[in-house]
C-alpha cells in the first residue's frame, strides 16, 4: 500500500516535471482525510474548482483523524515536523501499526526526512 501525501497529488494535478508515471495510480493508496482538505485550499487558491482532483480522490482510500492517528501525532517525533506532516506521517505509522505494509510517496524533503526518522519506507528514494 501507497501513503500519498499531497505533494505528489498536487504534482500531478498541475503536471509539474517531477510528477508519478501513470502505473503509480493503478497501485493501492491511501492517504488522510487531510489531503482532500489540502488539495481544496490548493485548488482555490489557484481558482480552479476541487472537481479536478476527482479522479485522484476517487483513487485514493481516505484514512480518518481516528483517536490513534491523533494521539500518536501528539508524541514526539523523532525529527523537526510541521503539523499536518505530523497528522500525515502519523496516520502512515498507524496504518504500519496495524499490519499494514506502508510506503511513503512523497517529494516534499522535511516529509522524508520524518518519514525516514520513524522508519517509514520511500515510495520515491532519492
Amino acid at each position: 500500500m501507497i501513503y500519498l501525501d499531497t505533494s505528489v497529488a498536487l504534482a500531478a494535478l498541475f503536471d509539474e516535471a517531477r510528477r508519478p508515471e501513470p502505473a503509480f495510480w493503478e497501485q493501492p493508496l491511501v492517504s488522510s482525510r487531510l489531503l482532500e482538505y489540502e488539495l481544496s485550499l490548493r485548488l482555490n487558491a489557484r481558482g480552479v474548482p476541487l472537481m479536478h482532483a476527482g479522479d485522484i480522490l476517487a483513487r485514493v482510500g481516505l484514512v480518518e483523524l481516528l483517536p490513534a492517528v491523533l494521539e500518536r501525532a501528539n508524541r514526539p517525533f523523532p525529527t523537526p515536523v510541521r503539523t499536518l506532516d505530523a497528522l500525515h506521517l502519523s496516520t502512515a505509522h498507524t496504518l504500519r501499526g496495524h499490519g499494514q505494509q506502508v510506503q511513503l510517496a512523497t517529494y516534499d524533503p522535511q516529509m522524508a526526512h520524518g518519514a525516514r526518522a520513524l522508519g517509514l519506507p520511500l515510495y520515491f528514494p532519492d
